[in-house]
């Protein structure tokens, strides 16, 4: 995993000419001042943690397993949000832990957090690295230190019940290599995230993530039938059926708590048989009201796709996430729609009618086939765009199907209002019968403090999103970026709960402070 940018370095590339020029004509972006810094020149803080310190971890997780050096930190710091990667490239490690450890067992995981809690050491878990929300920053300030907290060698699939069709992880494993363990048997999670290549299981319980696949799939979370978690004040052993109706599922504590009240350390998941065939297809709407309308109709009559996503007509124009094919993508509304599984041919016709009949235009498999092949490339080429000059981040909220174009509008006013004439494109990913996500892409010229400009934006849309009604949050999760709108979204007394089940679990306060739970008063 690149330290300062997505995924592989081998795969990263140059932004062709031409997309320069072109960027430079419509936007006004150019080449940023300065060059980005290499993992070498990366300014840490002196590590705060004392030797002997040092070695109580150790002596938990064995001197191996307690990495203090300039790369460990380095690699270790914050996600892969558009503010992280700048921050990474100007070379600003400041908030980068004064050890890396990585525990072997739950029983040497709850030591670690038993030990911190004492001696109010910050602890971050560490799975791939991949967020987007700002939460893999700790705050330091009343701390003797922050660890990362590295699961990498928690990475065993324990066991697969094929009767129940339950199967039990490590939280470490990365989603890519859980699908070979499965795949192995004939069987599939179909999670399938952006971030698949490298983010790893307990990242996906922890963060409320939601695939690609969903609407055939489901989120992760519908996929969680158990967990064990390590806390400072012991461990929880969650889910012995699939429902219950035995008080409130406390499984829900923990999916979406982002590390603030324990540690995920097993995990009991729902697989699905591989399926036997997959077919893609695109499809062309005339405008995004059109399409949004028969993505809504699939939803709530089917058949539904197991893929189902809509972009907009700038997302549409502006074409695949591929350097060479910017400004490739045609006029309308692209539509995906993917089937899998069992007779296939019978659900795709069933779901061409319902499309064609409200003012699809059908484009064959082409659009969908290139789609799949390139799902998982769209951080390298943010990447691109990044060393080019122009800022380039994503965001996301859901809500109602009544309420969607509501929302649609002031997400991109308050885009357009906070950037001037950014590059603003939008699509539906995610449906369900009572409302869909929305997931926006924007990319605007860096001006002097690109940081600086892209925090003025993002606090704009956080507030526009929560006074239009919709979720700060759909499958990125809350991190720093999104708690104080977060707060706003619950209400009071929601964010009492938090501060009261935080309290109980975690009564120092060292698992990832400042991320999720609002700051006492800070609602």
């Amino acid at each position: 995993m690149s330290w300062s940018g997505w995924g592989d370095p081998a795969r990263a590339r140059e932004l062709p000419e031409q997309v320069r020029t072109l960027l430079h004509d419509l936007l006004g972006v150019r080449a940023p001042a300065t060059p980005a810094a290499s993992l070498e020149s990366v300014r840490l803080p002196p590590v705060a943690l004392s030797g002997p310190m040092v070695e109580a971890l150790a002596g938990v997780a064995g001197a191996e397993h307690v990495l203090t050096t300039h790369e460990a930190r380095v690699r270790h710091t914050r996600g892969k949000s558009t503010p992280d990667l700048l921050r990474m490239r100007a070379g600003d490690g400041s908030d980068a832990p004064d050890a890396v450890v990585l525990p072997g067992s739950h029983e040497e995981v709850a030591a670690l957090l038993r030990l911190c809690s004492a001696e109010r050491i910050a602890v971050v878990p560490f799975g791939g690295g991949t967020s987007v929300v700002g939460g893999l920053a700790a705050a330091r300030a009343g701390f003797a230190g922050v660890v990362a907290l590295d699961l990498a060698r928690l990475d065993r699939l324990r066991s697969v019940d094929t009767e129940s069709m339950v199967a039990e992880f490590e939280p470490g494993v990365r989603a890519s290599e859980a699908e070979r363990l499965l795949a192995a048997r004939g069987l599939t999670l179909g999670h399938f995230p952006q971030s698949f290549e490298y983010a790893t299981l307990g990242g996906f319980a922890a963060a409320r993530s939601s695939g690609q696949a969903s609407a055939g799939y489901g989120r992760f979370d519908d996929m969680v039938m158990g967990l064990t978690v390590a806390t400072p004040a012991g461990t929880l052993d969650l889910g012995r059926a699939p429902r219950s109706a035995a008080g409130p599922d406390l499984r829900q504590l923990v999916l979406g708590s982002e590390g603030a009240f324990g540690v995920i350390t097993s995990l009991r998941l729902r697989v699905r048989r591989a399926p036997a065939e997959r077919r893609y297809q695109g499809w062309r709407f005339p405008s995004f009201a059109a399409g949004s309308a028969a993505v809504r109709a699939l939803a709530q009559e089917g058949p539904l796709p197991a893929v189902l996503r809509l972009s907009d007509e700038t997302e549409t124009m502006i074409g695949p996430a591929r350097p060479d094919a910017i400004g490739a993508g045609g006029s309308g509304c692209l539509l995906i729609a993917g089937y899998e599984g069992a007779t296939v041919a019978d659900r795709q016709g069933a779901g061409a009618a319902v499309l064609a009949r409200l003012g699809g235009e059908p484009l064959g498999a082409d659009p969908g086939v290139a789609w799949e092949r390139g799902r998982f490339s769209a951080p390298y080429l943010r990447d691109s765009l990044l060393a080019a000059g122009a800022t380039v981040e994503t965001l996301e909220t859901a809500g109602f199907w009544a309420n969607l174009p509501r929302l649609y509008d002031a997400v991109r006013l308050a885009l357009l209002g906070a950037l001037g004439s950014p590059l603003v494109m939008c699509h539906i990913s995610h449906v369900y019968e009572t409302g869909a996500s929305l997931y926006f892409t924007v990319v605007t010229p860096q001006d002097a403090d690109p940081l600086a400009q892209w925090q003025r934006a993002k606090t704009a849309v956080n507030t526009a999103i929560v006074e239009a009604g919709g979720t700060i949050t759909h499958h990125h999760g809350v991190g720093r970026d999104h708690r104080d709108a977060y707060a706003a979204e619950l209400g009071p007394v929601g964010v009492s709960v938090l501060e009261a089940v935080k309290s109980r679990l975690d009564p120092a306060g060292v698992l990832n402070p400042g991320v999720l739970v609002p700051p006492a008063g800070g609602c």
